[in-house]
């Protein structure tokens, strides 16, 4: 398993947090999303599922990892 904290724009609120976790389930990670950090961390298998495909999901809602 890996572990990567990502730095997220745009995120202000609960639905925010919620669609970030949401997205992240959807592809086969875990998130736990830091709001007044701006940062998700993510746990993923590297053999299921790939860092971009996550970053590709959080930018699908609308955020920005930078």
């Amino acid at each position: 398993m890996s572990n990567v904290t990502l730095n997220v724009e745009g995120m202000s609120c609960g639905h925010c947090v919620s669609a970030v976790e949401k997205a992240v389930s959807g592809v086969g990670a875990a998130a736990k999303v830091d709001l007044p950090a701006k940062t998700v961390a993510v746990e993923f298998d590297e053999n299921t599922v790939s860092l971009d495909a996550i970053k590709a999901a959080i930018e699908d809602q609308g955020y920005d990892v930078v």
